[in-house]
């Protein structure tokens, strides 16, 4: 979770909220996922792909995204990366997943996991659409 740096003396964790407006709940621990390895779908500055999405994967999701040049379901152990199987949920950037979406191939969606940043690349009705809760 960031830090609020706004006040040097009282440095504290600053809440990131969901796409429901609720606190950002984690997305995945097993596989450990989020941009900064955190579990949780936060983004920041130094994520320029936004991911913020937490989902669902499918085989059909996974050879979508391999054909579209990143391939989630091979491991990278020199990444610290296991492979994706299906039913893994896993921190996608929003724009992939709006991609996936159009598609007729997005992933189901952990909505209380998702970032509300999401939001600037995915409409908050397709996601419910495909909500797992």
């Amino acid at each position: 979770m960031p830090l609020d740096d706004t006040h040097p003396n009282q440095r504290r964790p600053t809440p990131l909220f969901n796409v429901l407006g609720g606190t950002l709940a984690t997305c995945s621990l097993d596989p450990i996922t989020g941009f900064t390895r955190s579990g949780c779908c936060e983004t920041g500055p130094e994520d320029q792909g936004s991911h913020t999405v937490c989902a669902e994967v499918t085989a059909e999701f996974l050879a979508f995204s391999r054909s579209r040049g990143n391939d989630l379901s091979t491991p990278r152990p020199e990444y610290g990366f296991p492979g994706l199987k299906p039913g893994d949920r896993w921190c996608l950037c929003a724009p992939r997943w709006q991609e996936a979406f159009l598609a007729g191939c997005a992933p189901r969606v952990a909505l209380h996991a998702t970032e509300a940043a999401a939001l600037q690349h995915c409409a908050l009705a397709d996601l419910q659409q495909h909500a797992v809760e």
